[in-house]
C-alpha cells in the first residue's frame, strides 16, 4: 500500500514539474477553446510552438492558434504569424516574432503556402480589436498611423511624438490611448 501511494505521489509530482526546454503556458485554438500545459517556444525559427499536456506533444503553427502565453508572455496569432503583445486593449501594441511566409500548412491533406504578414520579425504594429486591421509601423507611415489609431486622442498623440524614432516606446501611447474610456 505505502509502495502504491509513493508512486502515485511520484507521478503526480512529475506531472507537475517542467520538462527541459518547455516553459508553463497556455493555448488558445482557432474555436476558441483554451488548453493550459507546457509550451517550447518554436515561434522565431518555425512560427509554431510545441504544446506538451499529459505526456502529449502536439505542434501548433499560428494558423492553428487564436493566442499563445509562455511563462507570462502573451502572443497574438495573426495569418500564420506570432505578435508578442506588448500593450492589449481596444487598440493593441505588438511586435512581429515569427515570418510564416511561405511556410507550407496543410488543410486536411491539401498544403498551403502561407502569404503571411507583412513586415519582418522585430518589426513593430498596431492592430485594431473590433476590426482585427493589422498597421505597420515604419519612419515613413509613422505620423500617418498615429493619427488613424489614436482617433484625435491628444494625449496619446502627443505621447506619440516623443517617441524620436525608438518605435518601442509607442507602447506608452497605447497605453495611454487604451485607458480613455476608463478614467
Amino acid at each position: 500500500m505505502a509502495t502504491v501511494l509513493s508512486l502515485a505521489l511520484l507521478q503526480a509530482d512529475a506531472q507537475t514539474e517542467v520538462p527541459k526546454g518547455f516553459k508553463k503556458g497556455a493555448i488558445v485554438v482557432a474555436d476558441g477553446s483554451s488548453f493550459s500545459g507546457f509550451i517550447k517556444n518554436n515561434i522565431r525559427s518555425d512560427a509554431a510552438v510545441i504544446f506538451l499536456t499529459e505526456g502529449k506533444k502536439k505542434s501548433y503553427d499560428g494558423t492553428e492558434l487564436n493566442s499563445v502565453e509562455i511563462d507570462g508572455i502573451k502572443f497574438l496569432c495573426i495569418a500564420g504569424d506570432f505578435f508578442k503583445i506588448l500593450s492589449e486593449g481596444d487598440l493593441n501594441f505588438l511586435q512581429k516574432s515569427s515570418d510564416a511566409r511561405g511556410k507550407v500548412f496543410y488543410n486536411g491533406n491539401e498544403p498551403i503556402v502561407s502569404n503571411g504578414t507583412e513586415g519582418k520579425p522585430g518589426d513593430y504594429f498596431m492592430y485594431r480589436t473590433i476590426n482585427k486591421q493589422l498597421k505597420l509601423i515604419t519612419k515613413k507611415n509613422f505620423d500617418e498611423v498615429i493619427k488613424t489609431s489614436f482617433e484625435n486622442n491628444t494625449a496619446a498623440i502627443d505621447k506619440a511624438k516623443t517617441v524620436n524614432g525608438d518605435l518601442s516606446q509607442l507602447k506608452e501611447a497605447v497605453d495611454i490611448y487604451n485607458k480613455r474610456n476608463t478614467n
